[in-house]
């Protein structure tokens, strides 16, 4: 008998296959996985396989290769016990067997960190050679949920959330802070030539949302979840209350009265002088004030002009705190 195993990577669509070999009786075959067990890069994976009915296979050879790999060897079984020295150095302290099961018939191969495969890899174990049987395990090595700023109105901000490398296609949701489902839009949804999933979605979120926003992708049928989390600052949402039109016309009636002011005091004091020497020498501290004072307001009022895109700018610039939690990538 054979079980063999296909592994699926998300960049190539790269593919690893697994048999493994002893002798048993005739009656009995291997037996797979229905559906296909999905992985991350460095998670671990069960590559699971058993007898049926079920026999005690602690005495038989047991073998789980790679054709591709010298030496083949991923994991061995033997007279009761690993032969840890035969296997591939990438594999030694990352395969195993679940021992107190090999009585009940249990072969699976359990893998740890699992590593990026970017080349198809055939993997074989194989149980006796009169008889096959195929189990295919699609693993998505690498998936990731990345939520960015993609636009800002006053009091309000909406959010981009992107996932890919996805097996099969997953949901998205949007959660406020206490894990209630946000409105969003539509998610949009795209398959790439390797079959991977690729899901996006925005969510509009105003003040009244709490401050800690959560875009989580997750696949129900193979029970894995990641999601990022994004925190809002209190203060970002704030716009002052004043219009840009009252606050132009404050600072212009007040840069109006100090000139006023300036210019009064400045006539005043030219009617005490008696000669034009004396009127030049005592006028040039006045002039340079008012000199300097015109280049100021100026500058002030190409300001006060657009407060609303300095605000927005500012805001902007912040940035936003992302935490990535994967809450379960149980296979």
């Amino acid at each position: 008998l054979v079980c063999v195993t296909d592994l699926f990577s998300e960049e190539d669509a790269s593919t690893d296959r697994w048999t493994f070999p002893f002798s048993m009786h005739t009656e009995s075959q291997v037996v797979g996985p229905h559906q296909p067990v999905v992985a991350l890069v460095d998670d671990d994976v069960i590559l699971p396989c058993h007898v049926e009915p079920a026999e005690d296979v602690t005495a038989q050879i047991l073998e789980w290769t790679r054709s591709d790999l010298n030496p083949r060897f991923v994991h061995v079984w033997r007279s009761g016990q690993d032969l840890v020295n035969t296997r591939n150095p990438s594999y030694r302290g990352r395969s195993s067997l679940f021992i107190n099961e090999l009585k009940r018939g249990n072969i699976s191969l359990k893998l740890s960190r699992i590593n990026y495969a970017p080349t198809i890899q055939d993997f074989d174990g194989i149980v006796s050679e009169e008889q096959m049987v195929r189990c295919s395990y699609l693993v998505t090595v690498k998936n990731y949920v990345y939520v960015y700023e993609k636009r800002f109105q006053p009091g309000k901000l909406v959010l981009q959330c992107e996932s890919a490398g996805w097996y099969p296609e997953p949901e998205l949701l949007w959660l406020d802070g206490e894990g209630n489902l946000l409105s969003a839009g539509p998610t949009e949804t795209l398959r790439g030539p390797d079959d991977l999933y690729t899901v996006s979605s925005r969510v509009t979120v105003e003040k009244r949302h709490s401050n800690n926003i959560t875009c989580r992708v997750q696949q129900r049928n193979t029970n894995q979840s990641r999601e990022t989390h994004i925190h809002v600052p209190e203060d970002f949402f704030d716009i002052p209350s004043s219009s840009p039109s009252v606050t132009i016309g404050l600072a212009v009636s007040l840069a109006l009265c100090i000139m006023m002011l300036i210019l009064s005091a400045v006539l005043a004091h030219r009617k005490k002088q008696n000669t034009t020497s004396e009127s030049l020498i005592n006028y040039s501290l006045p002039l340079q004030i008012i000199s300097v004072f015109t280049e100021r307001f100026n500058i002030l009022s190409q300001v006060l002009a657009s407060p609303s895109h300095l605000i927005l700018t500012s805001k902007k610039m912040l940035k936003f705190p992302l935490k990535m939690v994967r809450e379960s990538n149980s296979i």
